[in-house]
């Protein structure tokens, strides 16, 4: 049994020890806490790793968002060079035209063409379902966001979650035991219609739900990573997706 000190100037001594000491686990908690850049969960007996990361770089089938149309110009109106569709275009598709009547002319994805827009001055006409995947080579390129007359992308939160256990399902009929790499998917898109703002780490935990909701399993050693852009790494909280 310990005893307590009856002088004073002890006690003082070392409650001031306990509350350095208390006060040093906090800070050291909350700096790992915020510095942290990665996440592991399971789900559905499958592993989840989020992390910070560069796609491109990153093994597996990767997924890059296209529009409804699977639109190929990228001039900065239809397609920003700057984006991980413009980037994947510019340095992973060689021949724009093959590329483009491939796709076309896939009998699988001309059946999930949903609509014809003849009345578009740029870009494609064939309106393809949210969620679905065109496989080339180790990308799965997805119909993800929807176009507007002035070809700005939107969503509203109904499509998104329409289109997220649509995706997972192709997703499932495609990877075949191959591990499948996601961006941050909607955190480029400002229009969110009916929502004024909608966070990262919201779109985050959506994605995750529908992973969850979708009962989809993979098997060891395939996983699926939700890689985050470095520029999107401070609106993450990884501390508390862990914590989940």
């Amino acid at each position: 049994m310990i005893k307590v000190p009856d002088d004073n100037s002890t006690r003082f001594a070392i409650g001031v020890c306990l509350a350095l000491f208390l006060s040093a686990v906090y800070v050291y908690m909350w700096f790992s806490a915020n510095s942290r850049k990665c996440a592991s969960l399971t789900i559905n007996n499958s592993k989840i790793d989020i992390k910070v990361g560069d796609i491109f770089s990153t093994e597996g089938l990767k997924v890059i968002a296209f529009n409804e149309y699977f639109d190929s110009i990228v001039d900065n109106d239809i397609i920003s060079e700057g984006s991980l569709n413009g980037i994947y275009i510019n340095t992973q598709v060689d021949d724009l035209a093959e590329f483009d009547n491939t796709l076309d002319n896939n009998s699988a994805l001309n059946k999930k063409v949903i609509d014809t827009n003849n009345d578009r001055e740029k870009g494609k006409n064939k309106k393809y379902k949210l969620g679905t995947i065109y496989e080339k080579d180790d990308f799965l390129l997805t119909a993800f966001s929807k176009f507007d007359v002035d070809n700005r992308a939107y969503l509203n939160i109904d499509d998104y979650i329409d289109f997220l256990l649509n995706f997972w399902n192709e997703v499932d009929i495609i990877y075949s035991g191959r591990s499948v790499v996601i961006p941050l998917l909607g955190s480029g898109i400002t229009r969110f219609k009916g929502y004024d703002t909608i966070s990262e780490q919201e779109l985050l935990e959506l994605l995750i739900w529908s992973f969850k909701v979708s009962r989809m399993k993979f098997t060891y050693p395939s996983t699926v990573t939700i890689l985050i852009h470095e520029s999107k790494a401070d609106k993450i909280n990884f501390y508390a997706l862990q914590g989940d």
